[in-house]
């Protein structure tokens, strides 16, 4: 079967070269990805919102200046697939000063011992003192397999052949590899399916027993959507608060187990790559979806694309500066400046003339008309928010009853505005001082 990452890079491929990005190119570029997605057994549900995120900001977006329109379409996918996956890259939060322990469930046969020893060999590499539990009664051979896999690691295993209650090995187990030094303990517990309901019972006694910092579930890639139904249900017996991902490197669905996934709100921590025991990472949405698509230098554009922005923001600061704005662009260029601080606070300092002069009331309540003024902004149509001169009493009651607000709050937005227009072109000298300051 072919991969998804073979066929996302075969769209991605084919759209670059084409000769032109038009209408007809971009609705080519979202059949291919859907039908990418959906062999990727990618829910349909979220193929549909991906491609229609896709189509519409390829076809809607501005283009940034020295950008492409093949290069702005390829970020527009790759942006749209890391947020199907979570955007979030995993992070290894685990205390080197204290104890630390981490239960590890998952299904039988789907991996989870030779995840468990791939997560101890990563764990000993980046200078933890690690061991590992093998609590897993049922399975003959589970503890062999275990020490096989880490026989020339030096990680210690402990085993009680012959005790049946797992609570009562991982207890003792704790406690030895406490005494030995160990600070990060592994627990291999058996494995289950999500119904069968007494070894699911027996995960709810071992977390409630153990109370361990981390429980992580090992899901095999291979089985794409589903994935989301078994973190669900091994969720709810014991709280996972990370998943390891098995079998990336094979599996054609492994687009469909992370959707799945990350649709449940799951943490994906770490993604099997491979067979050897060093063959385990922290999973980066971005670096994955940088992998599907075949993007060797996706760093390198979206630097490309910050650039851009930022001389587009220098643009458009210099040109509010100079009063060169729509009541649109009024309106969110203070929305963005209040993100900065208390708009009331950000006046006062600013280094124009007259500032010291705005009543204090008017600056206690400059936050709350910002969010009435970007109501009444929505409210109005392109052409209003481009040129006000053309709204009338009739426009007013209209754009007042759509925005929630009174008729007065409408005329007060466009007097601000024309007041701000006027007031900038009084100090249109001072820009490159005020953007220094700012």
């Amino acid at each position: 079967m072919t991969s998804l990452g073979e066929l996302l890079k075969k769209a991605i491929s084919k759209f670059i070269s084409s000769t032109s990005v038009d209408v007809n190119t971009v609705n080519e570029l979202v059949r291919d990805l859907q039908r990418s997605l959906l062999i990727g057994d990618v829910s349909v549900e979220l193929v549909q919102k991906i491609s229609e995120n896709v189509r519409r900001r390829a076809l809607e977006e501005k283009l940034p200046p020295g950008i492409s329109r093949k290069d702005q379409v390829i970020k527009i996918v790759y942006e749209e697939l890391v947020k199907l996956l979570g955007e979030e890259p995993a992070k290894l939060k685990i205390p080197k000063d204290r104890r630390y322990v981490i239960m590890v469930v998952g299904i039988q046969g789907f991996g989870k011992t030779t995840s468990i020893a791939k997560l101890a060999y990563y764990l000993k590499k980046n200078d933890y003192d690690v061991g590992v539990i093998c609590a897993d009664t049922y399975r003959p051979g589970a503890c062999d397999q275990l020490e096989q896999l880490l026989r020339d690691t030096k990680i210690p295993v402990y085993r009680h052949d012959g005790e049946k209650d797992p609570v009562k090995i991982v207890k003792e187990g704790i406690e030895r590899l406490t005494s030995d030094g160990v600070k990060v303990i592994l627990i291999d517990t058996a494995g289950r399916h999500k119904s069968q309901e007494t070894l699911m019972e027996e995960i709810r006694v071992l977390q409630r027993e153990i109370k361990p910092d981390e429980v992580m579930l090992v899901i095999d890639a291979g089985i794409g959507q589903q994935a989301g139904v078994h973190a669900k249900a091994f969720h709810e017996a014991a709280p996972v608060g990370s998943i390891f991902l098995t079998k990336m490197d094979t599996s054609a669905k492994g687009g469909g187990a992370l959707s799945a996934i990350a649709f449940t709100n799951a943490r994906i921590k770490f993604i099997g790559t491979g067979e050897r025991i060093d063959d385990i990472e922290l999973f980066n949405p971005s670096r994955y979806v940088s992998r599907l698509l075949g993007l060797g230098d996706i760093e390198g554009l979206l630097e490309k694309f910050r650039l851009a922005e930022l001389e587009m923001d220098k643009k458009r600061a210099e040109a509010f500066m100079r009063g060169e704005f729509t009541l649109e662009q009024f309106v969110k260029q203070l929305k963005d400046l209040r993100k900065a601080g208390p708009l009331s606070k950000l006046i006062s300092k600013l280094p124009l003339p007259g500032v010291q002069n705005i009543p204090d009331e008017a600056l206690r309540n400059a936050d709350k008309q910002i969010d009435k003024w970007y109501a009444i902004v929505c409210s109005m149509t392109p052409e209003e928010r481009t040129d006000p001169h053309i709204i009338n009493s009739s426009r007013i009651k209209r754009i007042a009853r759509g925005a929630g607000v009174l008729e007065k709050d409408v005329k007060n937005l466009i007097k601000q505005y024309r007041l701000a227009k006027k007031f900038m072109k009084t100090a249109k000298r001072l820009p490159k001082k005020f953007l220094e300051k700012v």
